[in-house]
């Protein structure tokens, strides 16, 4: 019998998928054991170490990586939105908050696992040496001008499921406009995802003043499409606490 013929694309995700697997441990573990190898006693309350997590951000998500590439978010918060992926599988991911495409290079390699989806990532700036990849598209401009809008809704397929991430400038009345353009983007069943609900005191930075946390909870007044879903927030720390929200209707 012949040996069976093993392609490079075979090969390839089967390395992602051990790098997938390796990172997420490694630094889940990685963020308990620094925590707590700075302490002489036990590790606090949560939110003390939402705190720390938090300020000393030099050594935790400040110097967080994908694949060499940075993206300052929470390896607990990129699990949680793996698991969103592989659950709802989005046609388009939209991203409003390129940096210097670490989430955007998350999430496509997420999608390269799945072998479906794409991601549509906009940024007022426009940093080099962003990574590139076949399931990204980088579009520069600001989140709420019209003209973006336009691009990304002409991106989009008729009957394409559709997913949102709002990570951008995170003062009230920015994501207010954000969640205005991109919510009716989300189709039923599928995520919005708000950011950074964690400042202005929700536990961090008590004096940042309104921001993505009141910008959901006045959307949420007036709109029943969209419901928290607190399950996303199982493993404690995250960055978007009530930011998870899913369209049920």
């Amino acid at each position: 019998m012949a040996a069976p013929v093993i392609s490079g694309a075979w090969r390839y995700h089967q390395v992602l998928k051990a790098v997938v697997a390796q990172v997420f441990t490694a630094a889940i573990v990685g963020i308990l054991f620094f925590y707590a190898g700075k302490q002489t006693q036990p590790i606090p309350d949560l939110t003390a170490f939402h705190r720390w997590y938090y300020e000393d951000h030099k050594s935790t998500w400040d110097n967080t990586y994908w694949l060499g590439v940075p993206l300052e978010k929470c390896p607990l918060d990129l699990h949680v939105y793996q698991e969103i992926l592989y659950e709802t599988k989005p046609d388009v991911l939209i991203e409003c908050g390129t940096f210097k495409g670490g989430s955007a290079y998350f999430f496509a390699s997420m999608f390269e696992l799945l072998q479906h989806g794409r991601v549509i990532t906009i940024d007022v700036k426009d940093y080099p040496k962003k990574p590139q990849h076949p399931r990204i598209t980088y579009l520069s401009g600001s989140s709420i001008s019209l003209g973006v809008l336009e691009a990304v809704k002409a991106s989009i397929q008729p009957g394409e499921k559709v997913m949102v991430s709002l990570d951008s400038d995170h003062h009230k009345e920015h994501v207010l406009k954000e969640l205005e353009f991109y919510a009716p983007l989300v189709t039923p069943g599928n995520y919005l995802v708000v950011e950074d609900t964690n400042l202005n005191g929700h536990p961090i930075v008590p004096d940042f003043g309104p921001g993505p946390a009141e910008a959901v909870a006045e959307f949420l007044l007036h709109n029943r499409q969209f419901q928290r879903d607190a399950s996303r927030e199982k493993f404690g720390l995250t960055f978007s606490p009530g930011g998870y929200l899913k369209r049920v209707q």
